[in-house]
């Protein structure tokens, strides 16, 4: 007996697929949303199935793999694993930006990088596409679109609500996403910068959310360094001008620390700096270091956020000797 699952009819399949564009271009997607991708990935977020009327869709919470899976078991379409950030780019992020798709409802603190994201329909567009193939549907069309941009503000009120305010030594305010890496961010800026870069001038903060939370151009490239690659930025880079020294930290949670690979990648983004290098990994807590041990390269530093006032430093013979 076979256990490999049965796809439903082409024909079916099809027909539900271009009843899920049709949705999105009446719900106002760009045209690059309108295609076979975003409506398998609608249809799984309403947990439709090809033989499940539209009165009975529903609005899960789905992380992209699960909505991969879904696509797969249903309507037969395999996608291959590297297309998640496709499907989440390309689709999922419009989703969210047109005001239907809500990232995190469970969590909103969650960082939108976390592998534990999820996305759930939101509750005014799942009675809106319940009413489609209906007569109600053109006048609960009409409401929605209406109503959306209001919706779309009251979301993004709660998402700003949500940020981590930080103030700059120059009084300068910023605000970081919520959650993740960002809290140790906050604590590398009010903490070790404090501690260890007495006087630095901060020149770039990463953000989960928006990568460049905070990006003093000018000084870097007065410093010889055009950033022209920032997918290969450190979390915070500070100029550490009493000593002439570019910090380059990396806050260690979703990622990994300064393994000797991401060093050598610093090393190329930073070649120019006429400021000496130090490579500093951040860590909340001592025993998330223990589990990246063997990773961290040698000639660089290590902080740990929850004894703030130490510093461990990764060669051992510069400061071989004994303390006062």
């Amino acid at each position: 007996m076979s256990n490999s699952p049965s796809f439903p009819e082409p024909t079916q399949a099809i027909k539900k697929m271009e009843e899920a564009k049709a949705i999105l271009r009446d719900m106002g997607l760009p045209a690059a949303q309108q295609n076979e991708r975003s409506a398998l990935t609608l249809l799984a977020l309403l947990n439709l199935k090809v033989d499940t009327p539209w009165t009975e869709a529903s609005n899960p919470l789905l992380g992209i793999t699960p909505i991969m899976e879904f696509i797969a078991q249903q309507y037969g379409k395999i996608y291959a694993p590297n297309t998640r950030e496709t499907i989440r780019r390309f689709t999922v992020h419009q989703f969210v930006e047109a005001g239907f798709l809500i990232p995190n409802p469970d969590r909103p603190s969650r960082p939108t990088n976390s592998p534990k994201t999820v996305y759930q329909i939101e509750a005014n567009a799942l009675e809106l596409i319940r009413t489609y193939q209906t007569n109600y549907w053109s006048d609960q069309l009409k409401n929605y679109l209406t109503s959306i941009k209001t919706l779309q503000q009251r979301y993004a009120q709660e998402r700003e609500r949500q940020r981590i305010p930080v103030t700059l030594k120059t009084g300068e305010k910023i605000s970081l996403s919520p959650g993740g890496q960002n809290l140790l961010t906050e604590k590398i800026i009010n903490d070790f910068c404090e501690l260890f870069t007495p006087g630095g001038k901060l020149i770039y903060v990463g953000d989960t959310g928006d990568k460049w939370g905070y990006f003093d151009r000018e000084s870097l490239e007065a410093l010889g360094v055009t950033a022209d690659a920032h997918g290969k930025m450190p979390d915070v880079v500070v100029h550490y001008v009493q000593k002439n020294w570019l910090v380059l930290i990396e806050a260690t949670t979703s990622h990994g620390p300064v393994t000797p690979k991401r060093r050598n990648e610093l090393q190329a983004v930073f070649q120019n700096s006429t400021a000496g290098l130090v490579f500093v990994t951040a860590f909340n807590h001592r025993s998330d270091m223990a589990k990246y041990l063997n990773e961290i390269a040698w000639e660089t530093e290590v902080w740990v956020a929850d004894a703030p006032t130490h510093i461990i430093h990764f060669n051992g013979d510069r400061f071989l000797g004994p303390y006062p």
